[in-house]
């Protein structure tokens, strides 16, 4: 596009922009095919549409969404409420690319009463609302079942697939199934049970699915005491069995408060590159929770919380066909809805319930990494990587890290290792031993000095990358003087961090900084669990350097030293003659005989120096 063509196509919006009402409504852009590519709502559509077109609009997804803009259209309504509602059902229609996206890809399963003759209930993942009426959908799976387990105990509907009607009934069509003669059936089929008593069971389990199973509760309460009081004592008896699984089944379930009575309740989470959102529903009826579901929305422009939770709202409650009055969300919403009022609580039990719709969120956000994760490994470690960033403020990713730890007993045989980490693994193809060569006795500092200096100063030489942090297995001593070494002597500026031990040898803290600060990081998390993998692996390094070392000394032998000798020709040896001092007293002609003429002279006049035979 030229600068011409952009500069008329801007003109041509703007004028659009111009004539708009300041009036409730939904607004549409289009792109150059006229094809929507974009669904909004506003208070005021001229105020809102005007300001994609400001020139301080920095958002680099709204400039591109501008940028694709060719024609605009909008509806006006009466309410705000009609133009979330529009913004929503269009939305629905067209599937704008630039609009949030519900990912709601797994199907969870509703409950549905047929409308049939004798209607069925049954849990299915199929919606068809010719077929029936649907209660749901149930994210947890045993609370729905215990609501259908309930029913079927209170009520004993059908389960038969008969498509049975009044005239099949009176003409005797049907006989009694095996779910009769077991009891989970009244048989209103072959007139056991009557059609009035039937549908009327139907009715309270609709009641039990809305969640009014106090309402039920008391209508049977009040039969009970009609019943017993006409002296109809095995109808009552019936009837209070019903009432205690009704209270039962009350009592096991979330009481929040018997005050709350009719509510929604809304919460938003961010993930952490704030790209998907997680909104919590929770609907209270009668003082207890009756619906609790997360949906998942993938932000497609650059919306805030407020709009993302503006737009699923209604989409939400309609869904699950909520007509509360109240509706409970954690900030303060600038839109209306109509017969309802947004509330947000600072105290008591509707605060309570507040909170509760925010862990759920963060419960179905950790549940979705998890699951990520699993599919994709590399998305956890960059996670910690991140965590790991903007705890410590680190310049950048810290992808290169490595470790450093000492191994001496008495300053004998003292190594050091160095360990690399990229990208939270190990990566052993660039683990470094080391002998230390300067330090005489056992000095961890100095020989710490040694290591870094030689492991920094060749790097250098070579042009190699320097790490992105460096990690002490040890706290502010071993800190200083790896600092000395890399800024003070070589210049380098690379992070450094220490994982200090308490009495019990035990790492608990992680320091940075200079002078060295505690970080404030939980010994049970994630980051902090990976940390000490770190400490773990170089100080298991060091030490089976260290022990390998050990034991090329305690095995080693005089005959070692001989050069022009085996390790068969030891063998030999040692099997003839059990140790080397024996093989120091054996002369010339009894070498000779196990090993040849050649060796035995070697090895003779090793241990011979002033019998030295020439030949």
């Amino acid at each position: 596009m030229t600068k011409e063509e952009n500069e008329k196509r801007l003109t041509h919006l703007k004028s659009i922009v111009l004539s708009m009402p300041e009036k409730p409504g939904s607004y549409q852009f289009y792109d150059e095919n006229h094809h929507i590519i974009y669904v909004g709502k506003a208070k005021r559509l001229k105020t809102r549409v005007s300001s994609y077109f400001h020139k301080e609009v920095d958002r680099f997804k709204t400039k591109v969404l501008v940028s694709r803009i060719y024609d605009i259209s909008y509806t006006v309504v009466n309410t705000e409420e009609d133009a979330l509602l529009l913004e929503n059902s269009l939305i629905k229609r067209y599937n704008p690319r630039y609009n949030v996206l519900l990912k709601d890809g797994k199907t969870y399963p509703s409950i549905c009463i047929t409308n049939e003759y004798l209607p069925r209930i049954f849990k299915t993942r199929t919606i068809n609302k010719r077929f029936g009426t649907y209660y749901g959908p149930y994210s947890n799976l045993s609370s729905m079942n215990a609501v259908l387990n309930l029913i079927n105990k209170l009520y004993k509907p059908r389960t038969c697939r008969f498509p049975i009607t009044r005239e099949g009934i009176e003409n005797h069509k049907y006989k009694a199934c095996l779910e009769y003669h077991i009891h989970n059936c009244n048989a209103p089929c072959i007139g056991k049970q009557s059609y009035e008593e039937y549908q009327e069971n139907i009715k309270q389990a609709r009641e039990i699915l809305k969640g009014n199973t106090r309402e039920v509760s008391n209508y049977i309460f009040k039969l009970m005491q009609e019943k017993a009081a006409e002296l109809k004592f095995e109808e009552a008896e019936a009837l209070k069995q019903r009432y205690t699984l009704i209270e039962n089944f009350v009592a096991k379930s979330e009481v929040v408060s018997y005050s709350i009575n009719d509510v929604d309740v809304f919460t938003i989470v961010d993930d952490d590159l704030k790209n998907n959102a997680y909104i919590n529903y929770i609907h209270v009826k009668n003082g207890t929770i009756n619906q609790s579901f997360t949906f998942e929305y993938k932000r497609k422009l650059d919306e805030n919380n407020k709009e993302l939770l503006i737009t699923a709202i209604p989409e939400i409650r309609e869904r699950f066909k909520s007509t509360a009055k109240e509706i409970i969300v954690p900030f303060e919403m600038e839109w209306k809805i109509k017969d309802a009022t947004f509330f947000v609580p600072q105290r008591g039990d509707k605060k309570h319930l507040l909170e509760l719709s925010e862990m759920n969120g963060k419960q179905y956000k950790f549940d979705r990494l998890k699951q990520s994760e699993k599919l994709n490994p590399e998305q956890k470690q960059t996670r910690l990587m991140k965590e790991l960033q903007e705890k410590l403020n680190l310049p950048k990713l810290p992808y290169q890290i490595e470790c450093f730890d000492n191994s001496n007993i008495s300053g004998t045989d003292a190594v050091a290792g160095c360990i690399v980490f990229k990208g939270m693994k190990p990566s052993k193809k660039d683990y470094r031993k080391y002998n230390i060569k300067t330090v005489d006795g056992p000095d961890d500092y100095a020989s710490m000095k040694e290591v870094v200096r030689r492991r920094y100063n060749r790097m250098k030489e070579e042009g190699t990358p320097l790490p992105d942090l460096i990690i002490t297995d040890g706290g502010k001593g071993q800190m200083e003087v790896v600092r000395e070494v890399v800024e003070d002597e070589l210049g380098l500026q690379i992070p450094i961090a220490g994982l200090a031990k308490d009495d019990h040898h035990r790492t608990n803290e992680l320091l940075f900084g200079f002078p060295p600060q505690v970080i404030g990081l939980k010994t049970d998390s994630e980051l902090f669990h990976s940390l000490t993998h770190i400490q773990d692996e170089v100080h298991r390094f060091a030490i089976t350097f260290h022990r390998d070392k050990r034991s090329k000394h305690a095995l080693h032998s005089e005959l070692d030293d001989i050069k022009g000798i085996g390790t068969k020709t030891k063998e030999t040896l040692i099997k003839a003659f059990k140790t080397v001092k024996k093989v120091k007293a054996t002369d010339i002609q009894g070498l000779t005989k196990e090993i040849g003429a050649l060796k035995a002279k070697i090895i003779y006049n090793h241990f011979h120096p002033e019998k030295y035979i020439k030949k």
